[in-house]
């Protein structure tokens, strides 16, 4: 029976109870696939803060380095009344975060965009757009670009002038693109790689290093499409997409637009991957400090994350498929967390959704 370690980071808010209903599902699947999970549990962000003093320890990064991939709740809290946010900004719960995207070498950002068809009458775009869904990915570069490069603000002849630089190497525009080919590979064989190729130089190297990158697919199609385009094609025809590959400004944009689409933010997973298999997993929602406790929360964003995890770290399709049916079948039964009720469904709680999604592995 194979072995993994997984590093759990239940976090601030509702995380612990999220973190705990995606623990059942995984338990579910180690008993299906004689598989085996040890679990290690850290602490990040404001708990971190409240125990140690920082959002992050040296021991808790060690210990999530030494584990195959991570499975992360949510961090932080209210930011008007939390005494956490009274404290210098690197030792904030957020700053935990970034620290451990940074040691754990996490460059790639992968964000899915799914509309499930129990949820069509959420989409916020027309409705022919909606009947005919969307599954897609936006695949982020996480470490370079615009955010990273050098920045100044000077003061010229008596005004004032700030500058930002957008740097990349080849070698970060090949590792990223790799990555989504890879992932193209387990999903629909496509890749849109976004650039502003007819303004940026650094776009024009963005778009040399990935057409050399898909000689090595040749069952994977490529295309390029200018950023502006893109944003105006999630909203038109996002059925198109199946991965989008793009740098780190223009991903953090498109991510925020595509999540939005699915009129359903709370069911949104996401991983951050490095090197090799490696990954941190984690729900695109916050920590919901208002309802944090009273066991409300919606499970499922953080349920899909562990079936990413499953996916992209393990290579357990079967199994991350199963994951993926549940969670359709029990919307289909019109089960629903608050977050997303509405006439017409069946309220349940965090535990009672994690309960239905194990029954329907």
């Amino acid at each position: 029976m194979g072995k993994y370690n997984i590093t759990l980071i239940p976090g601030d808010g509702i995380g612990p109870e999220i973190v705990g209903e995606a623990v059942k599902i995984l338990d579910a699947v180690s008993a299906k696939y004689s598989v085996g999970f040890n679990y290690t549990k850290i602490l990040m962000g404001g708990c971190s803060i409240d125990e140690y003093g920082v959002p992050l320890t040296d021991e808790a990064l060690e210990t999530a380095k030494k584990s195959d991939a991570v499975l992360l709740g949510a961090v932080g809290g209210n930011t008007d009344t939390s005494p956490w946010y009274r404290l210098p900004p690197e030792r904030r719960p957020e700053a935990g975060l970034l620290a451990i995207r940074k040691g754990l070498g996490l460059y790639a950002n992968l964000r899915p965009a799914l509309l499930f068809d129990e949820l069509r009458a959420s989409c916020p775009l027309k409705e022919s757009v909606g009947e005919k869904g969307f599954d897609f990915v936006i695949m982020r570069e996480l470490t370079g670009g615009l955010y990273f490069g050098d920045r100044y603000t000077v003061v010229e002849n008596g005004k004032r002038k700030a500058v930002d630089t957008l740097t990349y190497t080849e070698d970060e525009i090949r590792r990223i693109a790799v990555r989504a080919f890879e992932i193209a590979r387990k999903r629909r064989g496509k890749v849109t790689s976004v650039d502003k190729a007819n303004v940026l130089d650094s776009s024009r190297l963005w778009r040399a290093v990935t057409a050399e990158v898909a000689k090595d697919y040749p069952d994977v199609e490529l295309s390029n499409m200018l950023v502006d385009n893109c944003a105006m094609q999630i909203v038109k025809d996002p059925a198109q997409f199946d991965v989008i590959l793009t740098e780190n400004m223009f991903g953090d944009i498109l991510s925020d637009e595509a999540s939005m689409v699915t009129g359903s933010l709370g069911m949104l997973s996401s991983a951050s991957l490095g090197a090799g298999k490696f990954g941190l997993y984690e729900p695109s929602h916050g920590s919901a400090p208002d309802i944090a406790g009273k066991n409300e929360a919606n499970p499922i964003a953080t349920i899909m994350s562990a079936a990413m995890l499953l996916r992209y770290s393990f290579d357990m399709n079967d199994a991350a498929d199963d994951i993926e049916n549940a969670v359709k079948k029990v919307l289909k039964s019109g089960y629903r967390t608050g977050d997303i009720y509405s006439d017409g469904t069946k309220k349940c709680t965090c535990t009672e959704m994690g309960d239905l999604i194990k029954e329907n592995l």
